[in-house]
């Protein structure tokens, strides 16, 4: 009888252990993942935004319509973070900032966070509701093919 209890006490306490390593194991993924958020503004922009580069600049379609698309998407792109991590390399604050400079022209990442954040705006989504699927990586379900096409055909 002892030995029984004995045993189940082993267990409950392996039991409580695992349970323990477990929730430690959450909690520490869970600032790593918060670490690994990067830079955007939670808030709209109180100031004057600057002005995204100019669509004619670029020679190819692409770059055309998302520089395009970004202009008119300022405050929007202004509260996400980009997830080419451009806030550890070139110090940007938000994805806007990929497109003040031609970080974006050459960046696939800002390119379908771009859009995914236009795309979710035409439906109806908040910035902080478009910020949390960024973050849940939703952007790389983007379809970028009919932004390769010239703004008519669209």
């Amino acid at each position: 009888m002892i030995r029984k209890i004995f045993v189940a006490i082993l267990i409950s306490i392996a039991a409580l252990a695992s349970a323990a390593f477990g929730y430690l194991r959450a909690q520490s993924l869970s600032q790593q993942d918060q670490a690994d958020i990067p830079a955007y503004h939670a808030d709209a922009p109180k100031l004057p935004l600057p002005a995204t580069l100019d669509p004619k600049l670029f020679t190819d379609t692409l770059n055309q319509n998302i520089y395009a698309l970004a202009a008119n998407e300022k405050a929007v792109l202004y509260q996400q973070p980009c997830y080419c991590h451009c806030d550890r390399e070139v110090g940007h604050k938000s994805l806007l900032e990929c497109y003040v400079d031609r970080h974006a022209s050459v960046c696939s990442v800002c390119k379908m966070e771009a859009v995914f954040a236009y795309q979710q705006t035409k439906l109806g989504k908040t910035p902080a509701q478009i910020r949390e699927a960024i973050m849940q990586g939703k952007w790389k379900e983007v379809d970028m093919s009919k932004y390769n096409l010239p703004p008519a055909a669209k």
